[in-house]
Parts: C-alpha cells; structure tokens; sequence
C-alpha cells in the first residue's frame, strides 16, 4: 500500500517538474524577439487589423462591426497573452467600432489612441464609459506625433487638428492615419479617410503593404495617392456582397495597372503577413 502511494506522489512529482519545464520553455519562447506579424482579419464589412511586434507588443487597429475580432485575437494571439499595449479607433463608425467594446471586457488595454471627435452613437458612448470605468489611459490625437513600440515606429500622420468634441459632417475624413515603420518594413494605415490627395508630396507614403482606404472605395484611393504609396501590397476588408459595392472597380484597376498584389478579406478571409524587417512573407486563411 505504502509503496503504491510513494508511486503515486513521485509521478505527480514528476508530472509537476514536466509542466513547469514547459511552461518555463514557453515563456522563454515568448520572451525572445521575432517577426513583425499583421494580420488583417476577416470580419465582414469593416475594419479589424493587429500587429504583433517583434517586441511582443499588440497593437489592435479598430474591432470591425461586431464581436468578431474576440474570437480572431484569440485565435492568433498566444493563450496566454491577454493584453493589448496599444488599441486604435481610427474613427467612431460603427464597423470600426462595434468589436472594441467586447475586447474592453475580455482583455487587458494598456493605452487607447483616439480623436475625441463627437459622434452620437451608442457603441461609441459605451466604448468611452468603458474606457472611464476601467480607467484606461485614453490619448487624444490632435496633431502629428511618432510611437514607439522596441524596434516598432508608429508615425501618426493624421490628424493634425484638434477634434475633442467637435462634431464634422463628414466623419471618414477625421481618420487616424498611420504609418508603420520596422527596419526597412513599411505599412499605410489610411481608415476611411478621403482626402488623400492633400497627403501626395507632404508626407512621405512610399510603404510596402498598404491597407486600402474605406474598403476600397473610389472616394478614398485616387491613382495619384496609390502611386505616391506604390506598395508591394494591398489589403482590402470587405464584405461579401456588401451593398456598397466595395472594392470599387476603378480602384482595383488602378491598384493592377500599378501591379500591386491585392487581398480582398471578402474573397481570402484573414491575411497574414510576416516580416523580418526585410522580407515580407504572407499568408492566407481561407474561408
């Protein structure tokens, strides 16, 4: 009896010493540098990105129009990362928006970069009483600025105005604009804004990967700002059949006559890409 409970205690000894050992393997893993990872996911019709930098920080770009993007960042983030280092709402629009709420409740958010701008709506009122209660440093861009995360600069384009609650007929155009610079990689984050042609020879928006403007719409991708980004890439989130009718054709002629490798969620379901600070890699999880 006596030497059955001995077996009993030196296998869970060693079941203990095994799971220790794993777990201290993973968070040796986890601890070392690695690729710059994007992902832009498939949520429908909106906009829902992440990026994963080699330092380990995630940074969410929007949450798309609904609780889809929980169920995406778990499915691409280790289990045992539950923080978000920097949320983005590039503009209150609902397929923007709608997600953000859920990942308020499900992770940890460290800072949240915002325009203040004023817009009624429910989700977005839910979203700013969220962010009071949890006491979540809100920081409200009003003019350019540049973020660094380890090796990872966020060069914050737009805007360069104060919008705390100001309310502007036109909501696409107090976008967030973004671009992402690590090593000789590059990304344009545009949202929905459609002024684009203001930004041509101010700015410098030659970048790799760029993510289309407003899904791809004509209002927001005139030719001579797609050739002023002249990107590798492209990635357009839209949805299937959407009634707007996103991508626009014009757009994605002008995207082929530039040759650019083109994304559409709506056909590829999530995009995924890799980089080492020179070599851009991809992936696709198809629906």
């Amino acid at each position: 009896m006596r030497s059955n409970v001995k077996k009993i205690i030196i296998s869970l000894f060693a079941i203990l010493i095994a799971t220790f050992m794993i777990i201290t393997y993973v968070i040796f893993l986890a601890s070392k540098p690695s690729d710059l990872k994007f992902y832009v996911f498939d949520i429908g019709q909106g906009d829902a990105m992440l990026i994963r930098t080699p330092s380990h920080h995630n940074i969410l770009i929007d949450g798309g129009p609904d609780n889809s993007v929980v169920y995406k960042l778990g499915e691409y983030l280790p289990f045992y990362d539950r923080t978000i280092d920097l949320m983005i709402l590039s503009h209150p629009h609902t397929d923007h928006l709608a997600g953000l709420n859920e990942v308020l409740a499900r992770y940890k958010v460290k800072h949240i970069l915002t325009t203040g701008i004023f817009y009624k709506s429910a989700f977005y009122a839910a979203w700013l009483n969220s962010i009071l209660e949890k006491n979540i440093f809100m920081e409200i861009v009003t003019k350019s600025k540049k973020i660094f995360l380890g090796e990872t600069e966020l060069n914050i384009i737009l805007p360069n105005q104060n919008y705390i609650n100001q309310e502007i007929k036109n909501l696409n155009n107090a976008s967030i604009v973004i671009k992402l610079n690590f090593a000789s990689t590059s990304i344009m984050l545009t949202g929905d804004y459609e002024d684009e042609e203001s930004l041509v020879g101010v700015h410098d928006l030659n970048a790799d990967i760029l993510k289309v403007g407003h899904h791809g719409s004509h209002n927001a991708n005139s030719f001579e700002f797609l050739s002023a980004v002249n990107p590798a890439y492209a990635t357009i989130s839209s949805g299937v059949d959407n009634k707007f009718g996103h991508p626009h054709l014009s757009t994605l002629n002008d995207l082929s006559s530039l040759e650019v490798k083109v994304f559409n969620t709506a056909l590829a379901g999530d995009i995924i890409f890799s980089s080492d600070g020179e070599v851009i890699t991809y992936y696709l999880k198809n629906k």
